[in-house]
């Protein structure tokens, strides 16, 4: 799926009447309107023009400072040289693509991936290679003389399969990046949304506790406020050894100069007076959501579809056995007033056409069983040889 099919896609299921699974929207019941409105009066009073002014280009100083107690808290000791503040962890991507990718090198990514992940990589021409799984049982020797430019995964609920790596297989994905000399790109915005179970290390503090210092770390962090308070401030940030948060830093002058301060300023005063209220927030009412999803599904699907059942995050990743085309279906199913993203618009080779991303985080719970029962009525129809469109 191009990105002119993304753009048309989201204007369809804008249209009224349409229940849309397919973008991960925060739910802006969530967004603290009143907070952010204090937070930019509070800003402006105390910091005046200042903070309208071009500033420093790794980012304001003590949002950098409260990353670092933020990501200490994640296992991660490090220092604000260690800090790259980026409009997003979207815009953090983009970088490490720029910085690391030469055409025709390899990126490592799952199968599955994030769509915005191909999007940000595939302008600087890599190609893209699967990262090992239990079954392929793949070596660093399977990728040839030519070391990957980099593993990208999204360890907690990833985006789009809702699922996490559990410890074995974090410890396997450092020990094949150590062997291939390589960087691990930990892609980490949902890390918060935990409903249950118990949250593996990072990945990043996994490394730093192997190799004693996060200056001799193959791990690159990149996290986001997105998720917590709202996508709107485009405020994220990486966490990485020094001398790569330099080269990257040189990446971003040529972009932006730097995110605007008024927005650090502003999620700056939102993380030291809000941050756990909204997390908890946040995790009471995706968990609902997610509960809703699994209900219906689990009411109203029919055999041959089987689906992840995420500890935490936004997405649900969808299988339907046989000849089952998720992209074909989609013009019928936003007729019928329901809307997903076919699941080859996260593989880079145009597999998982039997497969489908859906989000719970914008529906409320009656919603999400209205279109989990329009959903399934047309699988239902599509795998009994039904509407499907040529």
């Amino acid at each position: 799926m191009g990105a002119s099919e993304i753009r048309e896609l989201l204007k369809v299921i804008e249209a009224p009447g349409v229940i849309s699974f397919a973008g991960g929207i925060p739910d802006p019941a969530l967004f603290p309107q009143a907070a952010v409105a204090e937070a930019y009066r509070h800003v402006l009073t105390a910091t005046g023009p200042a903070a309208l002014q071009y500033s420093v280009s790794d980012g304001d100083p003590e949002l950098k400072s409260w990353v670092v107690r933020h990501m200490a808290r994640l296992g991660v000791p490090c220092e604000p040289e260690n800090i790259l503040i980026t409009s997003g962890s979207q815009q953090g991507l983009e970088f490490l693509g720029r910085l690391l990718i030469s055409p025709g090198d390899a990126a490592l990514v799952a199968a599955p991936t994030y769509l915005g992940a191909l999007q940000a990589f595939s302008a600087y021409e890599p190609r893209y290679d699967a990262l090992p799984t239990a079954e392929t049982n793949r070596t660093a020797t399977s990728y040839g003389e030519r070391a990957p430019a980099f593993a990208y995964v999204v360890p907690e609920f990833a985006n789009p399969s809702g699922e996490t790596m559990d410890a074995a297989q974090r410890r396997d994905l450092l020990a094949l990046a150590r062997d291939l000399g390589t960087l691990v790109i930990e892609d980490s915005p949902y890390a918060e949304l935990r409903f249950e179970g118990e949250a593996p290390p990072a990945l990043l503090a996994t490394d730093i506790a192997e190799t004693g210092h996060i200056d001799r770390s193959r791990v690159a962090y990149c996290g986001s406020f997105s998720k917590i308070f709202t996508p709107g401030l485009r405020v994220g940030w990486i966490c990485a050894r020094a001398d790569l948060i330099e080269r990257l830093v040189l990446v971003k002058q040529a972009s932006d100069l730097n995110a605007p301060r008024i927005n650090q300023l502003v999620i700056l005063r939102l993380a030291e007076t809000l941050y756990a209220e909204q997390v908890a927030k946040a995790r009471a009412t995706y968990r609902v959501k997610r509960d809703a999803m699994l209900a219906a599904l689990a009411a109203h699907m029919p055999a041959g579809a089987r689906w992840t059942r995420p500890e935490g995050g936004m997405f649900i990743w969808l299988e339907v056995d046989g000849d089952f085309d998720a992209k074909a279906m989609l013009p019928d199913a936003v007729e019928a007033g329901v809307a997903y993203v076919p699941g080859s618009a996260f593989h880079h080779d145009g597999a998982g056409r039997n497969a489908m991303r859906l989000s719970y985080s914008l529906p409320d719970p009656a919603t999400i069983e209205t279109g989990v029962k329009r959903l399934a009525a047309l699988i239902s129809e599509n795998i009994g040889g039904g509407r499907v469109r040529a």
